[in-house]
Order: structure tokens, then C-alpha cells, then sequence
């Protein structure tokens, strides 16, 4: 692994905190002086201003029921930091966020390595919350909801929504907008007056009192694990591969965010008024099939190879990619 994951992992600091410490010459790997990008292993003899760093930390996984009034942040100076708060004895953070006037279930770890997988909307990790409005919800503004609600100028993504009282229902969604259920209330003309968090993929918040924590079963860890595997970002990364090769960096990355978004490529392309970047974009994401003839033109032999800094290669009719040699 990578010599700040390394580091990282024993507690000692954050990431980038090592990286610093290796920037400045403090680090040391098998007695030479470390570099950024060095990989160590088990067997490797890693210091820091000449005192060995120990082996790993255990991973620690904890369920928080999280009163309001907490800040999900690991700045210190924060008054009312959900570590503080927590004052555990292992270097942990949260996983995501919960809103300061919001409460329930919220993860915290020190394994780093799944937090990404966990947060990323397309991965589709469900967060199941209760939610009590001002006054009596319609039927129509609940699946309002469930179809997906306009805000911060996009759609939100289809979820589950269900009645439970005359002001109160439960939403099940797969993405964690900034402040969504709050928005998509107010979007309807509602305003959410309490807002709980009481799943997490596979972790309930069950009968865990307020203001108190657990740590994880082996049962739950596993589960949570399972559901991080190979995330949709390296599958993505596939695709884009496939689809974008010899186009810019910024075609590739709008590329990739409408596919993400589902928006369409005219609407992520709006600021690129030119037929071809149109074409590219559309062609992209299978939104204008007559586009083709243009794409191929502008992905022809003589244009990409510039690109791709003198690479040669072979056009792929049957892939529709350029294919270096």
C-alpha cells in the first residue's frame, strides 16, 4: 500500500497530513528517506522523526444515534464536533454527514477505504429516514417526492416514499443532496419540522437511545463490506474508456457527469454552443444518434492523434473507439 495510507492506518495522522511529513523529510522507509507515491508492506520499517510507527489500528466501525445540535465535522475547533462528542479513543470521522438540526443514524470509522464507496450516489446505498412536515401531506406531494423533485436546478433521483401518519412518512432515497429532504419539502410548499435517519444500508438504528453509540457486529461490518466492493466510479472509469477515447479532458469529465446525473448531454453541454462539442456530447451519451457521422468525423485518424501525443492506433468501426497499438 501506499506509504500515507500506511501511515494513516496506524492512527497517527490523516492522509494528508502524511504526505506532508513526507514532503518535509520526516519520514524514513527501511532507513532511507521516504518519497511521495512510496509503497511499504508488512515487512517494511517505517519512522517518523526516528520513532517506529506501529503496525495498523483495527478498524473500528460505530453507529451514533445523533442528537441535534452536533456538527458532522472533525474540525476541532468547531464547538459541538460530532468526535468530540463521541471522544473516542481511536482517530475516527464520520461517514457523510447528518444536518446539525437533523438526527439519527450516522457511521464513523477509521478505515478510510470505505467511505468513498459508501458515499457515492450511484452506487445506490439506500439511507431510510422519518420525516414529520408543518401540516397534513398530501397524497400527490408524496409521489411528488418519489418521482423526483426539482432542486438546486436538478431532478432528484426516483425513491421510495410511504405514509406512516397524517404529517409524517418515510423516504428511502439513494443520493445525499445537500440538505435534499429539506429542499424537496420546501420545493412542495412543506417545511420539514423534524427530520430522523434510521438506516444505513444494512445498519438500523433499532433501539439505540439518543446521544448514544455502539460499535458495529461482525455480522454488520460484513454486511456493510460486502455492499462496497468494486465501486460504479471504476466501472464508470470503463466506460469513459471506451467511449472518450482521443477527446479532451473536458469532454471526458461533462461526459461522465451526465452520465452520472442522467441528465442529457445537450442540457450538461450548455455552455458549448458549437455543433461538433454538441455532437460529441450527445454521441456520448446515446442521446442523438444522428450525430454519429459528425463524432466519427471528429474522431477521425488525422485529428485525435495529436491528441493522444503522437500514440498511433487503429480505428475500431465495430467499438466505435480509437484503439492505440
Amino acid at each position: 500500500m501506499r506509504l500515507n495510507k500506511y501511515i494513516s492506518e496506524t492512527g497517527a495522522c490523516s492522509r494528508r497530513e502524511a504526505d506532508k511529513w513526507i514532503e518535509a523529510g520526516r519520514v524514513t522507509c527501511n532507513g532511507a528517506i521516504a518519497l511521495l507515491g512510496t509503497r511499504v508492506g508488512d515487512a517494511d520499517e517505517v519512522r517518523v522523526d526516528g520513532e517506529l510507527i506501529g503496525q495498523k489500528k483495527k478498524a473500528v466501525y460505530i453507529a451514533l444515534n445523533k442528537p441535534m445540535g452536533v456538527t458532522c465535522t472533525t474540525e476541532p475547533d468547531i464547538e459541538g464536533n460530532i468526535v468530540d462528542f463521541i471522544h473516542h479513543p481511536e482517530r475516527i470521522f464520520p461517514i457523510g454527514r447528518l444536518d446539525k438540526d437533523s438526527e439519527g443514524l450516522i457511521l464513523l470509522t477509521n478505515n478510510g477505504d470505505i467511505v468513498n464507496e459508501i458515499l457515492r450516489s450511484e452506487n445506490n446505498h439506500e439511507k431510510e429516514y422519518v420525516v414529520t412536515v408543518d401540516r397534513p401531506i398530501t397524497d400527490l406531494a408524496l409521489k411528488m417526492m418519489a418521482d423526483g423533485v426539482k432542486i438546486m436546478g436538478e431532478i432528484t433521483k426516483p425513491c421510495r416514499v410511504s405514509r406512516t401518519g397524517d404529517r409524517t412518512f418515510r423516504m428511502i432515497l439513494t443520493q445525499g443532496l445537500n440538505r435534499q429532504i429539506r429542499r424537496m419539502c420546501s420545493a412542495l410548499g412543506y417545511k420539514a419540522q423534524r427530520l430522523k435517519r434510521v438506516r444505513i444500508i444494512n445498519i438500523d438504528l433499532g433501539a439505540l437511545g439518543t446521544g448514544e453509540w455502539r460499535e458495529l457486529s461482525d455480522s454488520e461490518v460484513r454486511g456493510l463490506l460486502s455492499r462496497t466492493g468494486p465501486s460504479a466510479a471504476t466501472q464508470a472509469g470503463s466506460w469513459l474508456a471506451l467511449r472518450t477515447a482521443g477527446m479532451t479532458p473536458s469532454v471526458q469529465r461533462c461526459a461522465l457527469a451526465a452520465r452520472h446525473s442522467g441528465r442529457a448531454a445537450r442540457e450538461v453541454s450548455q455552455t458549448k454552443k458549437s455543433s461538433p462539442w454538441l455532437a460529441q456530447y450527445a454521441w456520448l451519451n446515446n442521446t442523438c444518434p444522428a450525430a454519429d457521422s459528425t463524432v466519427k468525423r471528429l474522431r477521425s485518424p488525422k485529428l485525435i492523434q495529436p491528441r493522444l501525443h503522437r500514440t498511433r492506433g487503429d480505428w475500431s468501426a465495430s467499438e466505435n473507439c480509437w484503439e492505440p497499438t
